[in-house]
């Protein structure tokens, strides 16, 4: 049996759960010091906007998967987008982005995202995605982290940003995002 969690207002509790995350991807570390990282929570009609338009994007690029993934951000009261925006690179030369130099790496419009993209500022993205699922989890909020969310999202405009993942929450009885 689907409990609610009574008077509490489970979009509200959700909201503020996508808040302390967004802290916690924000004061995550950043190579040195710099900060590219982009964040946003939507919610409402943004969100099955996003729902319909990943169904869509699936098939029309005949691609897997962004139906089902589409149907848990349905069922997702809010998700937490979080992306790269006007991201320089290190300068270290270190060729971890596929150049040999970092004045190689020119950013270019790719078909879903934006790049090459820096390693580390990769790096940094997926520390503060890290630490923001760490936080839904001391929290006990349900989430997964989505590709196919971001790819969606840069292309609808939801987010200013050149590389993008969506994290949906949710707090049932059961997690929505796995056993799909």
């Amino acid at each position: 049996m689907n409990m609610p969690l009574g008077y509490v207002n489970l979009e509200e509790v959700l909201r503020n759960a996508a808040e302390l995350m967004a802290l916690s991807a924000r004061t995550a570390p950043k190579s040195a010091g710099q900060d590219y990282v982009v964040i946003k929570i939507i919610s409402g009609a943004q969100i099955s906007q996003l729902a319909e338009a990943m169904v869509q994007y699936g098939v029309e690029k005949n691609k897997r998967n962004f139906d089902r993934d589409g149907k848990n951000v349905k069922s997702s009261p809010i998700i937490l987008l979080i992306g790269l925006k006007d991201s320089q690179t290190l300068g270290l030369n270190c060729g971890a982005c596929g150049f040999d130099s970092c004045s190689d790496c020119k950013t270019h419009q790719g078909t879903e995202f934006d790049g090459p993209q820096c390693a580390l500022r990769i790096l940094d993205m997926g520390i503060a995605i890290g630490s923001a699922v760490k936080m839904a989890g001391i929290l006990g909020v349900d989430n997964r982290i989505m590709y196919r969310i971001g790819v969606v999202a840069k292309k609808m405009g939801l987010i200013e940003a050149s590389f993008v993942m969506g994290i949906p929450l949710s707090a049932t009885g059961k997690n929505i995002y796995f056993d799909r």
